[in-house]
């Protein structure tokens, strides 16, 4: 079993440290098509293949040829003979489905989603910015300020910039992907957030939380404490439209999950019934049970996933470093 566990994601506590080194980081360089991207959890490479009719898709311990076709927009990608495998590059960001299943949007280092929110509490305040406008829900007073168009000011690896004239006010948005835990609820985040308006700065978390956790196979290092039986493997991967689906030890699973502010809990639909020896079987079953009594789900300081029940059990995982059969 080879497991990632080089990955460190830093909950960001000091806000001001990590904006700076946002400000003063190089310059991006526009990679077209070609270059690496970030889909949720899965770094993908698209790499020239050496014949002009075909590039490279890198991913884990992967490598997938694909031809272009054409498209409306942006530039289109498909693997031969697989038609559900492919990725539709449109700049910074592109889409990538990997046999029929589509994985969250895929961003070049520092691009933020074509549709990003970002929230601040204590006051309370958002930002949604969408094709280069943004809709702003003022602090203190709730007031909505719709269609401001911004200007980016800073582009690189580690995020992005804006700014706006508001009247006599100018307005400025930074956002730097750090992983972020809203101090209110304790929920995180895949970008910190700072908002100016005028002489007062307001810090939030911001992006969509389902890019914490979909785009891997979290591979179950632990139960509860008691380790795992040798060379068994229970997994688990977040799906589009809140699925769920892995591998419980001898048999299959799918459901769903329920990702909100407050916590993240499961629902399970379905599992084969295949049957192993008793000691798997115990595992399994305990395994699922405490699925169920997941009421929260966050990531370590290891890029490990935590899933944790009102009793205090934790179950531990690590992103798999290969594609599973």
């Amino acid at each position: 079993m080879f497991l990632r566990q080089g990955v460190s994601l830093s909950v960001v506590v000091l806000a001001g440290a990590l904006i700076s080194a946002c400000a003063s980081s190089p310059t991006k360089t526009g990679l077209s098509e070609f270059g690496r991207y970030q889909c949720g959890q899965l770094e993908v490479t698209v790499t020239s293949s050496g014949d002009d009719e075909l590039v490279g898709l890198e991913y884990l311990n992967r490598r997938v040829l694909l031809k272009p076709a054409e498209s409306a927009s942006g530039a289109l990608f498909v693997a031969p003979g697989d038609p559900d495998t492919r990725f539709w590059s449109k700049g910074e960001r592109a889409t990538l489905s990997l046999r029929g299943e589509t994985l969250p949007e895929c961003l070049e280092p520092g691009a933020i989603e074509s549709s990003f929110r970002g929230i601040g509490t204590e006051p309370f305040w958002s930002v949604v910015i969408e094709n280069g406008q943004m809709r702003l829900t003022r602090p203190y007073d709730q007031q909505v300020t719709e269609d401001i168009r911004l200007n980016e000011i800073l582009a690189n690896r580690h995020g992005r910039a804006y700014e706006a004239t508001l009247g006599d006010e100018r307005m400025e948005v930074r956002i730097a992907h750090q992983l972020c835990e809203d101090q209110m609820a304790g929920a995180q985040y895949p970008a910190q957030v700072r908002l100016t308006l005028g002489d007062e700065t307001f810090e939030g978390c911001g992006g969509d939380r389902q890019r914490l956790f979909r785009g891997a196979e979290w591979v179950v290092e632990d139960l509860a404490g008691a380790g795992i039986i040798d060379r068994s493997r229970m997994t688990l991967r977040f799906l589009a439209d809140n699925r769920v689906a892995g591998r419980a030890s001898c048999n299959r699973y799918m459901g769903s999950n329920n990702l909100t502010g407050e916590g993240l809990s499961f629902s399970l639909q379905a599992t084969t019934m295949m049957a192993c020896a008793p000691a798997l079987m115990n595992q399994e079953r305990r395994f699922l049970e405490l699925l169920e009594e997941v009421t929260d789900g966050r990531i370590g300081r290891h890029g490990e996933l935590l899933l944790q029940t009102p009793a205090g059990d934790t179950i531990k995982a690590f992103q798999s470093e290969v594609e599973s059969p």
